[in-house]
């Protein structure tokens, strides 16, 4: 009876101290901008797509996000970055396949895929993201995409919102961000697999620039 009394006390102090935690207000890194976010990456050459609707913007509920495609002489990609400062009010990441259906596209193919990246210091090191093979009509895309915060990087969405409470207790901060790289195949000749190295070619590229946009 004592040692339930006892284990019952340390539960109570531990809520409220996640409680009491929770009430305060959140840290909120400084950061750049993703208008900030460099046009020229090597090779590639970005342009900005055009700008998202009122309700689009209303459900994706981000506090900045970055919608653009990138070209080289022979090959395109798509870039999409969302930030959220904080998931403690209700808008918090959620997966882009969620938005696959209604834009026409059908998930054909799914697994996770290891990444060699360096970060802005060089230092190497593997991360692995979501690969998913989508489909429209005859167009088909590799869809590259992961949740990052802190400087972690996780392909799982419900390992993201462990991670997301840990953080929110540890840190007093939920901010973080969807990262997501498209790459089609291009043209009759071209193949799934020779759009999944562009993809990961410009994931090389990207990577050691985030850490300017999404704070460690």
């Amino acid at each position: 009876m004592i040692a339930r009394i006892g284990i019952a006390a340390i539960l109570l102090l531990i809520s409220a101290g996640v409680i009491a935690q929770a009430s305060r207000m959140e840290v909120v890194p400084p950061r750049e901008s993703f208008s900030r976010f460099p046009l020229q990456l090597n090779s590639w050459r970005g342009e900005d797509n055009p700008p998202l609707s009122e309700e689009v913007l209303k459900v994706l509920g981000s506090d900045d996000y970055l919608s653009r495609t990138y070209y080289t002489e022979n090959a395109v990609v798509g870039l999409f970055d969302a930030y959220y400062e904080t998931q403690r009010q209700g808008d918090s990441m959620h997966s882009p396949l969620n938005c696959l259906p209604g834009a026409g596209w059908q998930p054909l193919d799914k697994s996770y895929l290891p990444i060699q990246v360096a970060d802005a210091r060089g230092v190497q090191s593997e991360i692995t993201v979501n690969k998913y093979i989508i489909e429209k009509g005859l167009d088909q895309q590799v869809v590259l995409y992961w949740y990052q915060s802190h400087g972690r990087v996780i392909a799982n969405e419900y390992r993201s919102k462990i991670f997301m409470v840990y953080d929110a207790a540890r840190l007093n901060r939920s901010d973080a961000a969807l990262v997501r790289v498209t790459s089609p195949k291009l043209g009759s000749n071209g193949s799934l697999e020779e759009a999944e190295s562009r993809a990961m070619e410009f994931v090389k590229q990207v990577f050691p620039m985030m850490e300017r946009f999404l704070p460690l």
